[in-house]
């Protein structure tokens, strides 16, 4: 365990390292803007990670619950927590984000503490990071194209169609198919049913939001079709007469 812990400070020190230097080399962009590069970065790589866990170094999450944490998993976890760790402080310094969010990262630091405790659940630990950081490089995207002017374009367009997709289809029904296989498992612990039970419930307050987002969004997009539709019949209008 004093490994482990060491490791997760390591990363810990890592992380901060990392944005700090970004700080230093972009001194022309805020705070939030290399804080979100590592954000990026950390998507990416728990996302490659993970599915090299889930699809080769097995063993298949939905059928083996419970299971003791290998090596691998066990790293992915430790370099996932440092990063929550770093950006839960940044956060709360910051003041960037609301309770919901703040909650997410400190189940997500718990849970991934307990796992590394008990030394089991790993793969279902992983599975979740996979689910919640999949979606993480179209957010990030998202929030870049704003901050340059190029959110109001088919690609902002394309980015958040896809964003709301696999928002919905992975923390759903993907999310509630992994929780079914939990619960009805005999071996994962108590506690660990818990906090996925806990993860989903959360996980359905970010899907009502990004649902309302989506209906905004589309209803926003109706008015400026019908708005660049007007002007053109009024002009045929007026030349008629």
């Amino acid at each position: 365990m004093e490994v482990i812990v060491t490791s997760a400070f390591l990363c810990l020190c890592g992380w901060t390292a990392l944005y700090f230097t970004l700080c230093r080399v972009n001194r022309l962009r805020s705070y939030e803007w290399n804080c979100r590069l590592v954000t990026l970065l950390h998507g990416i790589s728990a996302i490659c990670i993970t599915t090299f866990i889930g699809y080769v170094d097995g063993p298949w999450p939905f059928d083996n619950p419970g299971s003791l944490n290998t090596p691998l998993q066990i790293s992915a976890l430790v370099f996932s927590l440092g990063y929550f760790i770093f950006d839960m402080a940044w956060c709360v310094y910051f003041r960037t984000e609301g309770p919901v969010m703040l909650a997410h990262h400190t189940m997500s630091i718990l849970g991934i503490l307990l796992t590394l405790w008990l030394g089991e659940s790993g793969i279902e630990g992983c599975a979740v990071l996979f689910g919640s950081e999949i979606t993480n490089p179209l957010l990030q995207t998202r929030w870049f194209l704003k901050q340059t002017g190029h959110y109001d374009t088919t690609l902002g367009h394309i980015v958040d169609i896809l964003f709301v997709l696999l928002f919905v289809v992975m923390r759903v029904f993907v999310g509630g198919t992994m929780l079914y296989c939990e619960l009805i498992s005999p071996r994962p612990r108590f506690f660990i049913k818990c906090g996925g039970v806990a993860m989903y419930a959360l996980s359905w307050i970010f899907v009502v939001d990004i649902v309302r987002f989506a209906i905004r969004k589309s209803s926003k997009w109706h008015r400026q079709q019908k708005d660049h539709k007007t002007p053109a019949v009024n002009g045929m209008n007026d030349k008629k007469e």
